[in-house]
């Protein structure tokens, strides 16, 4: 294999150095090599259509428009954004759907077996529910992505209804990352010129009040320090949230977004780049920065031991990591699904299953079924 540099820039200061262990400062200043990751070659795609490596099985809990297994709910179409909350013995897997107007949240309860017990859903009525974020307090944020979208926290027990958080801006939202040592949330804006934004609530964890800033540095900046300013309007009543601070720094399509021990790592597809904010000393830098193995770069989540987990949009429908000793490779590859994305990335609480969509699965419409699948096996730290 040709080897290539494919991590370009560190984590900078001494905190992001500390993730589950692993050194991502010394990692981000090696050589990546294009190889086979820790799990080895993927293997032939299985029967459902996902090519993984040994150990690692796969199987569909959920199709667009078809009864969730042993219930009476109706996948729903375009799944995107999702994240997994423990729930007793077993968990449940919340997702967005990505549809105009109908939008909304749906969920899967898993039984301490892997078996699924219900579904139903936990938002209605909101317009092309893209990604989001997880809340440490257990709630779903769940973000808009159409121009003036807004955020709104869903209970993804089912117990208490959605609650709109004007407070946290409308723009076009793309993903969220809860920082709870600082008490703020990251965002991300999908558009050629998006912002990235940080909200701090008036009282932690309360949503309903706060400051939004956007991030301000050159616009050619891929490394060193950043300040940040406050939006003056988060209505965006008059003026584009992104447009309102002079010398915001623009970032070429915001996507996937994930916080860990000081550093937020957020991707941005119109450029391929997976960036790092290193929260204590206020610097960004460059993870990842090149065409390959990883392309079209979006949705992203991680593990406690400092791996990292990114979904292509197109591409070849693959989910790849990137390594603490700076290993970028493919994990797995959705075959067959050639006009769809990969969305919605999270880990059980246990660690032992990964669930992921194919949004308009192997049709690649937007009137297309997509699927979600969950991946089984041997996963590391």
């Amino acid at each position: 294999m040709e080897r290539r540099n494919f991590l370009k820039v560190s984590v900078v200061g001494a905190t992001a150095a500390a993730f589950g262990g692993a050194s991502w400062l010394s990692a981000f200043s090696a050589s990546a090599a294009d190889g086979d990751g820790p799990y080895g070659p993927l293997l032939p795609a299985d029967a459902n259509g996902v090519a993984l490596p040994e150990g690692f099985t796969s199987r569909i809990v959920g199709r667009s428009l078809e009864k969730v297994a042993g219930t009476d709910y109706l996948w729903h179409m375009a799944p995107d954004g999702g994240a997994c909350f423990a729930d007793g013995d077993g968990w449940i897997y919340t997702c967005n759907s990505e549809v105009p107007l109908l939008g909304g949240v749906g969920a899967i309860k898993f039984a301490a077996d892997g078996s699924i017990v219900d579904a139903y859903r936990t938002l209605d009525k909101t317009d092309v529910n893209c990604s989001g974020g997880r809340t440490p307090w257990n709630t779903w944020l769940s973000c808009e992505e159409v121009d003036k979208g807004e955020v709104y926290e869903t209970d993804p027990f089912g117990a208490n209804p959605a609650v709109v958080r004007p407070a946290m801006g409308r723009f076009k939202h793309e993903a969220c990352a809860v920082d709870p040592d600082r008490q703020v949330i990251y965002l991300t804006e999908d558009v050629p010129d998006g912002g990235f934004y940080r909200f701090t609530p008036t009282t932690w964890p309360d949503l309903s009040a706060g400051t939004l800033e956007i991030l301000v540095g050159p616009e050619d900046q891929t490394s060193g320090a950043v300040t940040w300013a406050t939006v003056p309007d988060p209505s965006a009543e008059d003026d584009d949230t992104r447009d309102q601070v002079e010398g915001s720094k623009p970032f070429d399509g915001g996507e996937g977004c994930y916080y860990a021990a000081g550093t937020c790592w957020f991707t941005t597809k119109g450029d391929n780049r997976v960036w790092a904010y290193d929260a204590a000393n206020s610097a960004i830098s460059l993870t990842y920065d090149a065409d390959g193995p990883l392309s079209g770069v979006d949705a992203v989540t991680g593990r406690s031991n400092g791996d990292l987990f990114v979904a292509e949009d197109g591409g070849n429908m693959e989910i790849c990591i990137i390594t603490p000793d700076g290993v970028v490779a493919p994990f797995l590859r959705v075959d067959g699904h050639d006009g769809s994305e990969i969305t919605g990335p999270a880990f059980s609480p246990d660690g032992t299953r990964l669930y992921f969509s194919s949004q308009r699965g192997t049709g690649g419409g937007t009137t297309d079924p997509g699927m979600t699948f969950e991946v089984t096996g041997p996963f590391r730290g």
